[in-house]
């Protein structure tokens, strides 16, 4: 028998998170201990890292079920997404 509901934590969003950032590539990078998820916007003359999220490898594998989760309820509702061509390497970004 489970036993009573735990009422959901608040959430406290900050207003410079609030809005989002966008990012058009990702780079993985991990150790032992943890993964590292850099979202970075990749313009033709910078890229510019805008969020960094550093999980557990247990709590990644859950991320990764959620989002599979979640695109396999999209493309139900939506229609299969085409996966994008990789951006091209430009010399002037290091």
């Amino acid at each position: 028998m489970a036993g009573p509901a735990k009422p959901p934590v608040p959430l406290k969003v900050r207003d410079e998170i609030a809005g989002g950032v966008y990012a058009n590539n990702m780079m993985v990078s991990h150790t032992r201990e943890e993964f590292v998820l850099d979202f970075v916007y990749l313009a033709p003359t910078q890229a510019v890292l805008n969020a960094r999220v550093i999980s557990s490898p247990g709590h990644l594998k859950r991320i990764i079920k959620a989002l599979s989760e979640n695109l396999r309820r999209y493309e139900d509702q939506y229609g299969a997404i085409q996966e994008g061509t990789p951006p091209k390497k430009d010399k002037t970004v290091n």
